[in-house]
Protein backbone atom coordinates (compact mmCIF):
# COMPACT_ATOMS: atom_id res chain seq x y z
CA UNK A 1 0.00 0.00 0.00
CA UNK A 2 1.43 3.51 -0.84
CA UNK A 3 0.90 5.84 2.04
CA UNK A 4 1.04 9.03 -0.77
CA UNK A 5 -2.15 7.59 -2.42
CA UNK A 6 -5.80 8.67 -1.64
CA UNK A 7 -7.04 5.55 0.13
CA UNK A 8 -10.42 4.88 -1.15
CA UNK A 9 -13.35 2.04 -0.05
CA UNK A 10 -15.67 0.80 -2.18
CA UNK A 11 -18.96 -0.61 -0.83
CA UNK A 12 -21.55 -2.69 -3.21
CA UNK A 13 -23.41 -5.70 -2.82
CA UNK A 14 -23.12 -5.99 -6.40
CA UNK A 15 -19.45 -8.00 -7.30
CA UNK A 16 -19.33 -6.57 -10.80
CA UNK A 17 -19.13 -2.93 -9.61
CA UNK A 18 -16.57 -3.37 -7.09
CA UNK A 19 -14.10 -5.68 -9.20
CA UNK A 20 -15.00 -2.35 -12.35
CA UNK A 21 -14.51 -0.24 -9.55
CA UNK A 22 -11.13 -1.46 -7.78
CA UNK A 23 -10.17 -2.25 -11.59
CA UNK A 24 -10.35 1.25 -12.97
CA UNK A 25 -9.73 3.78 -9.78
CA UNK A 26 -6.66 2.50 -9.45
CA UNK A 27 -5.82 3.79 -13.46
CA UNK A 28 -6.51 7.33 -12.03
CA UNK A 29 -3.71 6.72 -8.84
CA UNK A 30 -5.92 5.84 -6.11
CA UNK A 31 -5.79 2.81 -3.69
CA UNK A 32 -8.77 0.84 -3.52
CA UNK A 33 -10.54 -1.72 -1.39
CA UNK A 34 -13.78 -3.35 -2.16
CA UNK A 35 -16.19 -4.93 -0.24
CA UNK A 36 -19.61 -6.61 -1.04
CA UNK A 37 -20.97 -6.64 2.67
CA UNK A 38 -21.68 -3.21 5.08
CA UNK A 39 -20.82 -5.05 8.27
CA UNK A 40 -17.48 -6.21 6.59
CA UNK A 41 -17.21 -2.65 5.24
CA UNK A 42 -17.67 -1.55 9.22
CA UNK A 43 -14.74 -3.93 10.12
CA UNK A 44 -12.33 -2.71 7.60
CA UNK A 45 -12.71 1.08 8.32
CA UNK A 46 -12.58 -0.04 11.87
CA UNK A 47 -9.09 -1.39 11.10
CA UNK A 48 -7.38 1.58 9.37
CA UNK A 49 -8.64 4.83 8.09
CA UNK A 50 -9.74 5.96 4.26
CA UNK A 51 -9.45 9.20 2.49
CA UNK A 52 -13.22 8.40 0.95
CA UNK A 53 -15.93 5.86 1.62
CA UNK A 54 -17.94 4.93 -1.37
CA UNK A 55 -20.77 2.93 -1.08
CA UNK A 56 -24.17 1.80 -2.47
CA UNK A 57 -27.10 3.37 -1.15
CA UNK A 58 -29.80 0.02 -1.74
CA UNK A 59 -27.94 -2.87 -0.19
CA UNK A 60 -29.95 -5.57 1.40
CA UNK A 61 -29.14 -6.13 5.30
CA UNK A 62 -27.86 -2.49 5.76
CA UNK A 63 -28.67 0.37 3.33
CA UNK A 64 -26.05 3.27 2.18
CA UNK A 65 -27.59 5.42 3.95
CA UNK A 66 -27.29 3.54 7.34
CA UNK A 67 -24.12 2.43 7.13
CA UNK A 68 -23.05 6.10 6.59
CA UNK A 69 -24.60 6.73 10.19
CA UNK A 70 -22.46 3.74 11.59
CA UNK A 71 -19.49 4.97 9.90
CA UNK A 72 -20.12 8.50 11.15
CA UNK A 73 -20.68 7.29 14.71
CA UNK A 74 -17.11 5.57 14.78
CA UNK A 75 -15.37 8.43 12.70
CA UNK A 76 -17.48 11.56 12.06
CA UNK A 77 -14.97 13.04 9.85
CA UNK A 78 -15.39 10.27 7.40
CA UNK A 79 -16.48 11.53 3.91
CA UNK A 80 -18.74 9.46 2.02
CA UNK A 81 -20.14 9.50 -1.46
CA UNK A 82 -22.91 7.35 -2.44
CA UNK A 83 -23.76 5.86 -5.37
CA UNK A 84 -27.11 4.17 -6.59
CA UNK A 85 -29.28 3.29 -9.51
CA UNK A 86 -32.34 4.38 -7.62
CA UNK A 87 -31.15 8.11 -7.62
CA UNK A 88 -34.15 11.03 -7.21
CA UNK A 89 -33.79 14.42 -6.30
CA UNK A 90 -34.97 13.05 -2.66
CA UNK A 91 -33.16 11.21 -2.21
CA UNK A 92 -29.90 13.05 -3.51
CA UNK A 93 -31.03 15.79 -1.10
CA UNK A 94 -31.75 13.28 1.86
CA UNK A 95 -28.22 11.53 1.45
CA UNK A 96 -26.59 15.01 1.44
CA UNK A 97 -28.37 16.92 4.52
CA UNK A 98 -27.53 13.44 6.29
CA UNK A 99 -23.86 13.41 6.01
CA UNK A 100 -22.73 12.73 2.34
CA UNK A 101 -19.97 14.36 0.67
CA UNK A 102 -21.18 13.40 -3.25
CA UNK A 103 -24.11 11.50 -4.26
CA UNK A 104 -23.84 9.80 -7.68
CA UNK A 105 -26.20 8.12 -9.96
CA UNK A 106 -25.50 4.75 -11.71
CA UNK A 107 -24.69 4.53 -14.97
CA UNK A 108 -22.46 7.29 -14.84
CA UNK A 109 -19.52 7.25 -17.04
CA UNK A 110 -16.16 6.83 -15.09
CA UNK A 111 -14.39 10.33 -15.94
CA UNK A 112 -17.85 11.29 -13.27
CA UNK A 113 -16.54 9.34 -11.04
CA UNK A 114 -13.34 10.52 -10.49
CA UNK A 115 -14.58 14.25 -11.06
CA UNK A 116 -16.66 13.52 -7.95
CA UNK A 117 -13.52 11.82 -6.13
CA UNK A 118 -11.69 14.93 -6.42
CA UNK A 119 -14.23 17.23 -5.47
CA UNK A 120 -14.66 14.89 -2.33
CA UNK A 121 -10.72 14.87 -1.26
CA UNK A 122 -11.01 18.52 -1.82
CA UNK A 123 -13.47 18.82 0.76
CA UNK A 124 -11.08 16.21 3.48
CA UNK A 125 -7.79 18.22 2.70
CA UNK A 126 -9.75 21.22 3.89
CA UNK A 127 -11.56 19.64 6.85
CA UNK A 128 -8.26 18.15 7.76
CA UNK A 129 -6.93 21.36 7.96
CA UNK A 130 -9.60 22.18 10.14
CA UNK A 131 -9.41 19.66 12.58
CA UNK A 132 -5.61 19.65 12.96
CA UNK A 133 -5.34 23.43 13.40
CA UNK A 134 -8.54 23.52 15.83
CA UNK A 135 -6.93 20.30 17.65
CA UNK A 136 -3.35 21.98 18.36
CA UNK A 137 -3.90 25.24 18.91
CA UNK A 138 -1.09 27.77 18.37
CA UNK A 139 0.48 30.73 20.96
CA UNK A 140 -0.51 33.96 20.54
CA UNK A 141 -2.87 32.83 17.30
CA UNK A 142 -5.23 35.43 18.14
CA UNK A 143 -2.37 38.24 17.00
CA UNK A 144 -1.64 36.50 13.58
CA UNK A 145 -2.94 36.52 10.53
CA UNK A 146 -3.09 34.61 7.53
CA UNK A 147 -4.44 35.23 3.83
CA UNK A 148 -5.19 33.52 0.60
CA UNK A 149 -6.67 36.54 -1.45
CA UNK A 150 -4.61 39.10 -3.12
CA UNK A 151 -6.20 41.86 -1.83
CA UNK A 152 -5.62 41.31 1.52
CA UNK A 153 -2.00 39.57 1.27
CA UNK A 154 -1.29 42.89 -0.15
CA UNK A 155 -3.14 44.88 2.68
CA UNK A 156 -0.76 42.67 5.14
CA UNK A 157 2.17 43.47 3.55
CA UNK A 158 1.07 47.29 3.61
CA UNK A 159 -0.16 46.97 7.53
CA UNK A 160 3.65 45.19 7.89
CA UNK A 161 5.24 48.08 6.81
CA UNK A 162 3.13 50.50 8.53
CA UNK A 163 3.96 49.00 12.12
CA UNK A 164 7.46 50.13 11.54
CA UNK A 165 6.59 53.52 11.28
CA UNK A 166 5.04 56.00 13.81
CA UNK A 167 2.67 57.71 11.18
CA UNK A 168 -1.12 58.55 11.73
CA UNK A 169 -3.18 55.53 10.28
CA UNK A 170 -6.57 55.61 9.06
CA UNK A 171 -8.59 51.92 8.85
CA UNK A 172 -11.24 52.02 6.29
CA UNK A 173 -13.94 49.67 5.48
CA UNK A 174 -17.46 48.09 6.02
CA UNK A 175 -18.18 47.20 9.30
CA UNK A 176 -17.29 43.99 10.40
CA UNK A 177 -14.00 43.63 8.22
CA UNK A 178 -11.73 43.42 10.88
CA UNK A 179 -10.39 47.01 11.18
CA UNK A 180 -10.28 46.38 14.86
CA UNK A 181 -8.21 43.60 14.93
CA UNK A 182 -6.03 45.01 12.35
CA UNK A 183 -5.33 47.81 14.77
CA UNK A 184 -4.13 45.30 17.54
CA UNK A 185 -1.98 43.28 15.22
CA UNK A 186 0.21 46.59 13.77
CA UNK A 187 0.43 47.32 17.15
CA UNK A 188 1.60 44.06 18.16
CA UNK A 189 3.60 44.38 15.23
CA UNK A 190 5.06 47.80 16.44
CA UNK A 191 8.32 48.86 18.23
CA UNK A 192 5.43 49.94 20.90
CA UNK A 193 4.03 46.47 21.55
CA UNK A 194 5.53 46.34 24.83
CA UNK A 195 3.51 48.93 26.01
CA UNK A 196 -0.49 49.40 25.87
CA UNK A 197 -2.82 49.53 23.30
CA UNK A 198 -6.01 51.27 24.37
CA UNK A 199 -9.10 50.64 22.03
CA UNK A 200 -11.83 53.37 22.13
CA UNK A 201 -15.10 53.58 20.19
CA UNK A 202 -15.87 56.97 20.03
CA UNK A 203 -20.06 55.86 19.40
CA UNK A 204 -20.03 54.79 22.62
CA UNK A 205 -18.35 57.59 24.17
CA UNK A 206 -21.30 60.13 26.29
CA UNK A 207 -20.51 63.63 24.15
CA UNK A 208 -20.56 65.37 27.23
CA UNK A 209 -17.89 63.30 28.45
CA UNK A 210 -16.01 62.73 25.48
CA UNK A 211 -12.76 65.37 26.28
CA UNK A 212 -12.37 64.13 29.40
CA UNK A 213 -12.57 60.68 28.38
CA UNK A 214 -9.75 61.06 25.74
CA UNK A 215 -7.66 63.81 27.28
CA UNK A 216 -8.50 63.28 31.34
CA UNK A 217 -9.71 65.47 34.25
CA UNK A 218 -8.47 67.66 36.97
CA UNK A 219 -10.07 67.56 40.00
CA UNK A 220 -12.92 69.83 40.70
CA UNK A 221 -13.21 70.28 36.59
CA UNK A 222 -16.63 69.34 37.10
CA UNK A 223 -19.35 68.28 39.70
CA UNK A 224 -18.14 64.86 39.83
CA UNK A 225 -14.22 64.95 39.24
CA UNK A 226 -12.88 64.35 43.21
CA UNK A 227 -9.52 63.75 41.92
CA UNK A 228 -7.54 64.21 39.11
CA UNK A 229 -8.68 61.32 36.60
CA UNK A 230 -5.94 60.55 33.23
CA UNK A 231 -7.73 60.38 30.05
CA UNK A 232 -7.08 57.76 27.61
CA UNK A 233 -4.28 58.69 26.01
CA UNK A 234 -2.19 59.06 29.18
CA UNK A 235 -3.33 55.61 29.33
CA UNK A 236 -1.63 54.49 26.26
CA UNK A 237 1.54 56.54 27.09
CA UNK A 238 4.50 54.85 25.10
CA UNK A 239 1.86 52.29 22.93
CA UNK A 240 -1.17 52.92 20.56
CA UNK A 241 -4.42 54.04 20.95
CA UNK A 242 -7.30 53.26 18.80
CA UNK A 243 -10.21 55.47 17.87
CA UNK A 244 -12.85 53.58 16.33
CA UNK A 245 -15.67 55.06 14.43
CA UNK A 246 -14.22 58.46 14.83
CA UNK A 247 -16.28 59.89 12.49
CA UNK A 248 -18.36 59.67 15.48
CA UNK A 249 -16.42 61.96 17.39
CA UNK A 250 -18.00 65.37 18.11
CA UNK A 251 -17.24 68.60 16.05
CA UNK A 252 -16.01 70.65 18.85
CA UNK A 253 -13.48 67.78 20.42
CA UNK A 254 -11.94 67.58 16.93
CA UNK A 255 -9.98 70.69 16.69
CA UNK A 256 -8.46 69.53 19.89
CA UNK A 257 -7.46 66.12 18.90
CA UNK A 258 -5.63 68.00 15.89
CA UNK A 259 -3.99 70.06 17.96
CA UNK A 260 -2.75 66.40 19.97
CA UNK A 261 -1.74 65.33 16.88
CA UNK A 262 0.64 68.52 15.82
CA UNK A 263 1.71 69.44 19.02
CA UNK A 264 2.25 65.89 20.85
CA UNK A 265 0.85 67.30 23.71
CA UNK A 266 -2.68 67.15 26.18
CA UNK A 267 -4.57 69.65 27.91
CA UNK A 268 -7.07 67.75 30.43
CA UNK A 269 -10.06 69.10 31.56
CA UNK A 270 -9.36 71.67 33.92
CA UNK A 271 -5.42 72.12 33.62
CA UNK A 272 -3.93 75.14 32.47
CA UNK A 273 -1.08 73.26 31.37
CA UNK A 274 -0.10 70.84 28.60
CA UNK A 275 1.31 66.97 29.77
CA UNK A 276 3.53 65.76 26.41
CA UNK A 277 1.99 62.40 25.50
CA UNK A 278 4.01 59.34 23.16
CA UNK A 279 1.44 57.75 21.67
CA UNK A 280 0.92 56.36 18.17
CA UNK A 281 -2.72 56.82 16.98
CA UNK A 282 -4.77 54.52 14.63
CA UNK A 283 -8.44 55.54 13.52
CA UNK A 284 -11.08 53.80 11.94
CA UNK A 285 -14.48 54.40 10.02
CA UNK A 286 -16.64 52.55 8.24
CA UNK A 287 -18.24 55.73 6.81
CA UNK A 288 -17.23 57.80 4.26
CA UNK A 289 -14.76 60.01 5.44
CA UNK A 290 -14.23 62.25 2.63
CA UNK A 291 -17.92 63.02 2.25
CA UNK A 292 -18.53 63.76 5.77
CA UNK A 293 -15.47 66.55 4.97
CA UNK A 294 -17.77 67.82 2.41
CA UNK A 295 -20.97 68.17 4.05
CA UNK A 296 -19.22 69.70 7.08
CA UNK A 297 -19.30 66.96 9.71
CA UNK A 298 -16.11 65.89 9.97
CA UNK A 299 -13.26 68.79 9.80
CA UNK A 300 -10.70 68.71 6.64
CA UNK A 301 -7.40 69.60 8.65
CA UNK A 302 -8.22 66.68 10.56
CA UNK A 303 -9.17 63.98 8.03
CA UNK A 304 -5.82 65.23 5.74
CA UNK A 305 -3.63 64.73 9.77
CA UNK A 306 -5.06 60.82 10.10
CA UNK A 307 -4.77 60.41 6.61
CA UNK A 308 -1.37 59.82 6.29
CA UNK A 309 -1.44 56.30 5.71
CA UNK A 310 -4.70 54.79 4.91
CA UNK A 311 -5.57 51.00 4.28
CA UNK A 312 -8.78 49.69 3.30
CA UNK A 313 -9.99 46.46 4.52
CA UNK A 314 -12.11 44.46 1.70
CA UNK A 315 -15.23 42.95 2.53
CA UNK A 316 -15.15 39.25 2.76
CA UNK A 317 -17.07 39.00 -0.28
CA UNK A 318 -13.79 40.39 -2.51
CA UNK A 319 -12.17 37.86 -0.50
CA UNK A 320 -13.41 34.49 -0.45
CA UNK A 321 -10.15 32.50 -0.85
CA UNK A 322 -9.70 33.30 3.13
CA UNK A 323 -12.86 32.08 4.13
CA UNK A 324 -11.81 28.21 4.78
CA UNK A 325 -8.72 29.90 7.11
CA UNK A 326 -11.55 32.05 8.96
CA UNK A 327 -13.87 29.23 9.97
CA UNK A 328 -10.88 27.70 11.28
CA UNK A 329 -9.42 30.73 13.90
CA UNK A 330 -13.31 31.33 14.82
CA UNK A 331 -14.38 27.70 15.24
CA UNK A 332 -10.61 27.28 17.23
CA UNK A 333 -11.14 30.39 18.84
CA UNK A 334 -15.03 30.36 19.91
CA UNK A 335 -14.56 27.06 21.06
CA UNK A 336 -12.05 27.70 23.33
CA UNK A 337 -14.18 30.46 24.71
CA UNK A 338 -16.94 28.39 25.09
CA UNK A 339 -14.90 26.23 27.15
CA UNK A 340 -15.17 23.09 24.76
CA UNK A 341 -12.26 20.32 24.71
CA UNK A 342 -11.71 20.71 21.38
CA UNK A 343 -13.19 22.46 18.46
CA UNK A 344 -16.08 21.09 16.12
CA UNK A 345 -15.49 19.88 12.85
CA UNK A 346 -17.08 21.60 10.64
CA UNK A 347 -18.89 19.57 7.67
CA UNK A 348 -18.59 19.97 3.97
CA UNK A 349 -22.13 20.62 3.66
CA UNK A 350 -21.20 23.91 6.06
CA UNK A 351 -18.02 24.79 4.19
CA UNK A 352 -19.74 24.97 0.67
CA UNK A 353 -22.62 27.46 2.30
CA UNK A 354 -19.76 29.45 4.03
CA UNK A 355 -18.14 30.03 0.38
CA UNK A 356 -21.33 30.73 -1.12
CA UNK A 357 -23.34 32.90 0.81
CA UNK A 358 -22.26 36.38 0.41
CA UNK A 359 -21.95 37.67 4.18
CA UNK A 360 -23.44 41.27 4.42
CA UNK A 361 -22.03 41.50 8.00
CA UNK A 362 -18.53 40.31 6.81
CA UNK A 363 -16.09 38.37 9.38
CA UNK A 364 -18.56 39.69 12.26
CA UNK A 365 -21.22 38.44 10.81
CA UNK A 366 -19.12 35.09 10.13
CA UNK A 367 -18.15 34.76 13.28
CA UNK A 368 -21.75 35.55 15.01
CA UNK A 369 -22.98 32.75 12.80
CA UNK A 370 -20.53 30.26 14.24
CA UNK A 371 -20.75 31.21 18.01
CA UNK A 372 -24.79 30.56 17.48
CA UNK A 373 -24.27 27.31 15.91
CA UNK A 374 -21.42 25.91 18.07
CA UNK A 375 -22.99 26.73 21.28
CA UNK A 376 -26.00 25.29 20.06
CA UNK A 377 -25.26 22.40 18.50
CA UNK A 378 -26.07 19.00 20.26
CA UNK A 379 -22.79 17.09 18.12
CA UNK A 380 -19.72 16.96 17.53
CA UNK A 381 -19.93 18.04 13.97
CA UNK A 382 -21.84 21.20 12.36
CA UNK A 383 -24.64 20.21 10.18
CA UNK A 384 -26.20 22.90 7.41
CA UNK A 385 -29.21 22.95 9.42
CA UNK A 386 -27.08 24.21 12.50
CA UNK A 387 -26.93 27.64 10.73
CA UNK A 388 -29.19 30.15 11.03
CA UNK A 389 -28.94 31.85 7.51
CA UNK A 390 -28.84 28.47 5.72
CA UNK A 391 -31.89 29.10 3.98
CA UNK A 392 -31.08 32.41 2.57
CA UNK A 393 -30.06 31.61 -0.63
CA UNK A 394 -26.61 33.29 -1.76
CA UNK A 395 -26.60 35.97 -4.68
CA UNK A 396 -26.18 35.17 -8.23
CA UNK A 397 -22.66 37.01 -8.69
CA UNK A 398 -21.72 35.02 -5.58
CA UNK A 399 -22.90 31.77 -6.49
CA UNK A 400 -21.63 31.91 -10.01
CA UNK A 401 -17.99 33.56 -8.35
CA UNK A 402 -17.87 30.74 -6.03
CA UNK A 403 -18.38 28.44 -8.92
CA UNK A 404 -15.44 29.68 -10.66
CA UNK A 405 -13.55 29.88 -7.92
CA UNK A 406 -14.41 26.01 -6.71
CA UNK A 407 -13.34 24.82 -10.68
CA UNK A 408 -17.17 24.01 -11.24
CA UNK A 409 -18.21 22.62 -14.92
CA UNK A 410 -21.03 23.24 -16.14
CA UNK A 411 -22.69 20.10 -15.48
CA UNK A 412 -22.06 21.21 -11.59
CA UNK A 413 -23.26 24.75 -11.76
CA UNK A 414 -26.19 23.35 -13.43
CA UNK A 415 -26.61 20.75 -10.74
CA UNK A 416 -26.17 22.78 -7.71
CA UNK A 417 -28.58 25.48 -9.22
CA UNK A 418 -31.24 22.72 -9.49
CA UNK A 419 -30.88 21.87 -5.63
CA UNK A 420 -30.95 25.47 -4.55
CA UNK A 421 -34.49 26.12 -6.63
CA UNK A 422 -35.74 22.72 -5.04
CA UNK A 423 -34.05 23.82 -1.49
CA UNK A 424 -36.28 27.39 -2.17
CA UNK A 425 -39.62 25.54 -3.27
CA UNK A 426 -39.76 23.60 -0.31
CA UNK A 427 -38.71 20.36 -2.83
CA UNK A 428 -41.96 20.90 -4.44
CA UNK A 429 -40.60 19.51 -7.50
CA UNK A 430 -43.56 20.48 -9.98
CA UNK A 431 -43.16 24.15 -8.72
CA UNK A 432 -38.94 23.48 -9.20
CA UNK A 433 -39.78 22.54 -12.96
CA UNK A 434 -41.96 25.07 -13.73
CA UNK A 435 -39.15 27.61 -12.59
CA UNK A 436 -36.84 26.16 -14.79
CA UNK A 437 -38.55 26.00 -17.60
CA UNK A 438 -37.90 22.45 -17.77
CA UNK A 439 -40.66 19.18 -16.94
CA UNK A 440 -40.63 17.29 -14.63
CA UNK A 441 -38.94 14.02 -16.30
CA UNK A 442 -35.96 16.41 -17.51
CA UNK A 443 -35.65 17.72 -13.41
CA UNK A 444 -35.36 13.85 -12.94
CA UNK A 445 -32.91 12.75 -15.09
CA UNK A 446 -30.32 15.89 -14.71
CA UNK A 447 -30.27 15.18 -10.96
CA UNK A 448 -30.32 11.28 -11.44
Amino acid sequence: MNPAQPQLLVVDDDPGMVDYLTDMLPRAKYAVTGCIDAADALEVIAARPFDLVISDVEMPGMRGLDLMAAIHQRRPEQLVLLMTAFGSVDLAMQSVRAGACEFIAKPFLIEELYAAIERALQDRLMRRTTVRIGSTPTPGDDKTFTAESPRMRRLLKLAERAAAVDSTLLLTGESGTGKSAIARWIHDLSPRRQDPFVSVNCAALPQTLVESELFGARKGAYTDARQDRPGLFEQAGGGTIFLDEIAELPLETQPKLLQVLETGKIRALGDTRETAVNVRLIAATHQPLEQQVNERLFRADLYHRLNVINLEIPPLRERREDLDELVNTLNRRISRRLGKARPVLISTEVLRWVRAYHWPGNVRELANTLERAIALAEHDTLLLEDLAQASRLPKSEDFLQTAVMQGWTLQDVERAYIRHVLEATGGNKIQTAKLLGVDRSTLYRKLG
